[in-house]
């Protein structure tokens, strides 16, 4: 049974039950983005630090009492969750950060963070008796909810931008989904997603105008939270695009919060692309998001209209935390140096956390001393030619040993 009492509406302030609207608030209409409200008091009862200990499900379905489930028999059978969190030691050491964690959310099975908001969406489709599913997506909420569709047999149509990376839409072909490449930007192709949505009546698993995305993307924060030992960091960074994934750490900080597991929130850190960046202008300005033309490398969050900028603004600036922006020769770098330091393949939103870090250090914006948590959201494998910009290529050879002997000296 879940415990969620109500769906509001963050514009008008309009409570619904959650049987009375599928999506987005009816008096406000697309802008009227709804949010989920629990009943802690409920959850508290059945829910606890010791219930977590005796729990051996490590994925994310170990929250099961704070996610938006009716009827748990619908959870698909991909492993989502309960990904690393690294101390990352030789960066630590490098960078003279102590208290340094990296979440490598591209552990999922579709390799990103996405994953984990699609979960939700397949289980709500079932309970709701649909048999096909839809989305707009740059490439990885795309592949994720192709990913999770074929693991319980939903058809779906995927719209993405006709530029999405070649390996995204090779990950969308694979799962067996219909792909439209829509001839324009990822706004108009969400555009659409919506107004097929209306044409066909297909489940939209559109961040922000589905409500119950955030809820998936928050168990990273849950995860981050367990795997701390219910320690707060001072800040996390989250690369942002629709402003779904950093509302979704901000809720999960938040729900734990509420139940008293933890007794404060950390700062949360927007970090955008520098050629686009309209929720860091808006976070470090009047907090009026102002739509751009994306203009960067980190396809993933090429968003040039935030669909959840008024919880992500609220949200950022209610923990204290800020935005900062970062080149795309500073993504590309921070690309190589986890993959060089620690392992961690990242795609380019998948490191922008990483490079606006990096970024907030030396303009003093945090401190060495700092707790900092960054979250890798996708993995390298994502996107190629990027992978191949950070790394370089190949020394080309003849079969011979003294060839290698050349190179080696």
């Amino acid at each position: 049974m879940s415990y969620v009492k109500k769906l509001k509406c963050l514009l008008c302030g309009a409570e619904y039950s959650p049987d009375e609207v599928k999506y987005t608030c009816p008096k406000c209409g697309s802008e009227g983005i709804l949010e989920v409200i629990y009943d802690y008091d409920e959850i508290k009862k059945h829910f606890s630090k010791e219930s977590l200990k005796e729990n051996n499900d490590y994925t994310m379905w170990r929250y099961l009492p704070l996610l938006p489930v009716n009827d748990p028999s619908k959870i698909g059978p991909l492993k989502v969750g309960w990904t690393p969190l690294y101390k990352a030691e030789r960066i630590r050491n490098d960078l003279k950060m102590p208290n340094l964690w990296i979440k490598d959310d591209g552990r999922n099975p579709t390799a990103s963070l996405k994953d984990r908001a699609s979960a939700i969406a397949v289980v709500k489709a079932q309970e709701l008796g649909e048999k096909t599913v839809t989305c707009a997506s740059t490439g990885n909420a795309a592949s994720s909810l192709a990913g999770a569709s074929a693991s319980v047999g939903l058809k779906n149509y995927i719209f993405v931008p006709k530029t999405a990376p070649k390996a995204k839409i090779a990950q969308l072909l694979v799962f067996g989904a219909t792909v439209l490449a829509v001839n324009g930007t990822y706004d108009e192709a969400f555009d659409l997603s919506i107004k097929a949505t209306e044409t066909f009546g297909w489940y939209n698993r559109n961040t922000a105008f589905n409500p119950y995305m955030v809820e998936g993307k928050k168990t990273v924060a849950l995860e981050i939270i367990e795997q701390m030992n219910f320690d707060v960091p001072d800040y996390v960074f989250v690369s942002v695009g629709d402003g779904c994934i950093i509302s979704g750490v901000a809720k999960g900080y938040k729900d734990m919060l509420s139940l008293g597991f933890i007794d404060k929130m950390p700062k949360l850190v927007a970090v955008q692309a520098e050629g686009c960046k309209p929720i860091v202008d808006a976070v470090n300005g009047d907090g009026n998001v102002k739509f751009v033309e994306p203009d960067t490398i980190a396809d993933s969050i090429a968003v040039g209209i935030p669909r959840n900028r008024v919880m992500a603004v609220r949200d950022i600036k209610q923990s204290g935390g800020f935005g900062i922006s970062v080149s795309d020769e500073e993504i590309i770098s921070a690309i190589k140096y986890l993959g060089s330091t620690q392992g961690i393949f990242a795609e380019p939103a998948g490191a922008t956390g990483f490079a606006g870090m990096l970024k907030a250090l030396k303009e003093g914006k945090i401190s060495k001393n700092d707790k900092v948590v960054v979250i890798v959201t996708g993995n390298g494998l994502k996107d190629v030619n990027s992978a191949i910009k950070a790394g370089g290529e190949p020394i080309i050879i003849d079969p011979l040993i003294e060839e290698v002997k050349k190179i080696v000296g």
